[in-house]
């Protein structure tokens, strides 16, 4: 069993609807789940933007400062190798109403 600790928090009203939300259209058993998924997964972003800046850190002191040029030029093979997963969108027919 979990240990679990009461909490009291102040959230934006669009955050507390959009938990109810989720509730009543049963994505979440309950706004306390809703809230501590919330936080895990927030927990589990913070671990891996840590790891990240260890990473770079080490990186960087083998290899020197990671430049703007080199972000740009990854920036553009990434892009260039990329697959487009989506179609292009739908074009909307023109009504033609009044004309005979």
């Amino acid at each position: 069993m979990t240990d679990k600790q009461r909490l009291s928090a102040s959230v934006d009203a669009v955050l507390l609807r959009a938990a109810h939300t989720a509730v009543d259209e049963g994505r979440a058993a309950s706004v306390s789940a809703w809230v501590n998924d919330a936080l895990r997964l927030k927990a589990e972003h913070e671990r891996r933007m840590q790891a990240l800046d260890s990473f770079l850190a080490v990186y960087e002191a083998e290899h020197g400062v990671i430049t703007d040029a080199e972000i740009d030029e990854a920036t553009r093979r990434a892009r260039s190798r990329a697959t487009v997963v989506r179609s292009a969108p739908v074009k909307k027919a023109t009504s033609h109403r009044g004309v005979a």
